[in-house]
């Protein structure tokens, strides 16, 4: 499967509303942002930067966290979700350097992040891109989708992530809002 491409420019279906450095250093500011399912598309684009990111099996989620998931999420691209959030995330040496059962343990069973995740849907679509394998400068591209009235719903699930003892691990994160 081709990787996504999210390319930060003049021209895209999105308009960039802020670009936030959380932690560590910010992408330039753009004022709009294409997201192209495969990298093709973004060839001839002139992007002041393209992320790359590839859809991936869920590697911390258990079956029935994963059913639960299927059952509530909804899909991206709903007409009335005209807000969305793209949050690239880089981890430190030391997340990496955890067993897979031990980055689990933090990820669910201490921090809760599926747990957090389900009770904000299906107001918030979510859709997570691994970038790590392919040499991106980040780990993970977040992507989020919802409707303007559950704003308030999509800062909440955010806070409540980042406060979380996972973060501890966050070594780089750029918040971009946008609307179409």
């Amino acid at each position: 499967m081709p990787p996504t491409v999210f390319a930060g420019g003049e021209a895209g279906a999105w308009e960039v509303e802020s670009i936030d450095p959380v932690i560590g250093p910010s992408l330039p500011m753009v004022p709009r942002l294409a997201v192209f399912e495969d990298s093709a598309g973004a060839g001839n684009l002139d992007a002041a930067w393209m992320l790359r990111g590839r859809t991936s099996n869920s590697r911390y989620t258990r079956r029935d966290e994963q059913e639960t998931l299927s059952a509530r999420q909804t899909g991206l691209g709903r007409p009335e979700a005209t807000r969305a959030a793209l949050i690239p995330i880089t981890k430190s040496h030391a997340w990496w350097a955890l067993a897979q059962d031990e980055r689990r343990e933090l990820f669910e069973e201490t921090s809760h992040h599926i747990a957090i995740g389900m009770q904000y849907l299906p107001a918030v679509a979510r859709r997570l891109y691994h970038g790590r394998d392919l040499d991106e400068p980040f780990d993970f591209l977040t992507w989020f989708e919802y409707v303007p009235r559950d704003a308030p719903a999509f800062e909440e699930l955010v806070s409540r992530l980042r406060a979380t003892p996972e973060w501890d691990y966050v070594e780089r994160e750029v918040d971009i809002r946008l609307a179409r």
